[in-house]
């Protein structure tokens, strides 16, 4: 059979019920290999490519890339995480003369020098002001070095402490903020904000983040409120940009009503039934529980949902025509029509409300065929109609490769993407029924600190990509091909 029928077939399977989490722009880097890279911004250099990611500044040489796709979509929750934000400079911190030779010292051949640290601890505690400043840069220049190798954790606790030798360095606190940013935590974010702006009232950076951290929290008129004020203080075309979707957020949301529970912020459309906004609610209450235990995972931030007209979902997530509902932070789902929740609808919230716990609890940096394999997974979604032209798509060699499905999705025509997400599916349900949930929480955790997901794999499952996409396959064989 001919690979343009097995992927109409897999539409049929899975046309109905597709999901996004992704919805604003970003850039897409194209290797000679054919693996694509997602980023939020791309830089141009001399001989190598620098690009944005949730693991910090990256870069790859030149002659490995084949091209750059500029404008593809990421997420606009994501952003909040991915923000480029000049660190602090030596001079700012009062020590430009001794900061070449902190900068040499406490990282160097690739590595960085914690006897060298603790020496500038030392230092702090027995003398003044300016060695107090020295150890904090110390700390800082080793947080921004595990940063960019995608070690968030050390990266934070490195920050947090320069910041104790620090405290009232309005750099330091915006990084700790940023990186809280980067962790989906924007509560945290809000916290060392507030004690920066206390400190720099007129700072544009500042604002520039706050917007971000009530933009991930939703919460349109405190966003909205700080872009504006960033602007006031200084041009800056990326505020720009996120003023005028939350402006447009606004606009649409400004006539809805609104309720809430203890996990959840939901607001509807006037013309949506009082009665199904509170159902929804009520479905959300229960699919978290459930979610929570399989996960072992609590959300620290409640979780935003919007009800759209369908006409109001086209405008507001430029979605693919594809995508029935969409999780961007918040989630949004067209409920035109419904008066009463029905097992569809359920199923849906289900599938977006996963999205927003693996969100949270990887910091956003787990792969989309792992974030929708277990979103459907937990809605209820197996295999067995699918099973069949999955195997003779992979028998014939023509599969995509997990590497190809980490990045977003919302390029992928309605057959490629009816594949991904069987594909996408079929390798979460092998693991979870060969190995326990218990792994997909392992791997969640190893990616939610710093470690990619194919090292993850092979440290969980001892098992790299090929090995897995061959274990599914031979799965999917014996479970439901006869």
């Amino acid at each position: 059979m001919r690979l343009q029928k097995l992927l109409a077939r897999l539409v049929a399977c899975f046309g109905a019920f597709l999901f996004a989490a992704t919805s604003v722009h970003a850039d897409t880097i194209v290797l000679k290999n054919g693996r694509r890279i997602t980023a939020l911004s791309v830089t141009e250099l001399d001989d190598k490519i620098q690009y944005e990611t949730s693991s910090g500044t990256l870069t790859l040489p030149k002659s490995i890339v084949d091209h750059i796709e500029r404008g593809g979509p990421a997420s606009f929750a994501q952003a909040a995480a991915n923000l480029a934000i000049t660190p602090p400079s030596l001079e700012s911190m009062g020590i430009a003369s001794a900061g070449n030779v902190i900068e040499q010292g406490a990282v160097h051949d690739g590595m960085i020098d914690r006897s060298f640290i603790a020496k500038m601890e030392g230092e702090a505690r027995r003398g003044g002001r300016a060695e107090r400043e020295s150890a904090a840069l110390a700390h800082h220049i080793a947080a921004q070095f595990e940063m960019t190798h995608g070690d968030m954790d050390h990266a934070l606790a490195d920050e947090r402490t320069a910041l104790s030798f620090a405290p009232d360095q309005t750099a330091l606190l915006m990084n700790v903020a940023y990186l809280y940013l980067r962790r989906s935590e924007f509560k945290q974010s809000l916290d060392y904000l507030d004690r920066a702006r206390r400190i720099s009232p007129n700072n544009a950076d500042v604002a520039k983040l706050a917007g971000w951290a009530y933009y991930g929290m939703s919460k349109l008129d405190q966003a909205v409120a700080e872009w504006k004020r960033a602007l006031a203080l200084r041009p800056d075309p990326e505020v720009q940009a996120a003023l005028d979707k939350a402006l447009k957020d606004k606009t649409e949301e400004d006539s809805y009503k609104e309720n809430e529970s203890p996990h959840f912020t939901l607001r509807y459309s006037g013309t949506s039934e009082p009665e199904l906004a509170r159902e929804v609610l009520r479905t959300l209450e229960s699919h978290y529980d459930a979610i929570e235990s399989e996960l072992r995972f609590s959300p620290s931030d409640p979780v935003g949902v919007i009800l759209y007209t369908k006409q109001a979902f086209a405008d507001i997530t430029n979605a693919p025509d594809w995508v029935s509902a969409l999780n961007d932070g918040r989630i949004r789902v067209p409920v035109q029509g419904l008066t009463s929740m029905t097992p569809d609808l359920s199923r849906v919230l289900k599938h977006e409300l996963t999205h927003s716990f693996v969100q949270q609890k990887t910091h956003g940096r787990a792969p989309t065929w792992l974030q929708e394999g277990l979103a459907q997974w937990m809605e209820g979604k197996r295999s067995s109609v699918a099973a069949a032209p999955l195997v003779q798509i992979y028998e014939a060699k023509q599969a995509l490769s997990l590497g190809e499905l980490e990045s977003s999705w919302m390029k992928f025509t309605g057959n490629k993407s009816s594949y991904a997400y069987a594909w996408a599916l079929a390798n979460v349900e092998m693991i979870i029924q060969t190995t326990g949930m218990a792994d997909i929480e392992e791997l969640l955790n190893r990616i939610a600190a710093g470690e990619a997901a194919e090292s993850a794999c092979r440290n969980v499952l001892h098992s790299d990509y090929d090995d897995l996409m061959q274990a599914t396959a031979e799965y999917l064989r014996k479970n439901y091909v006869h």
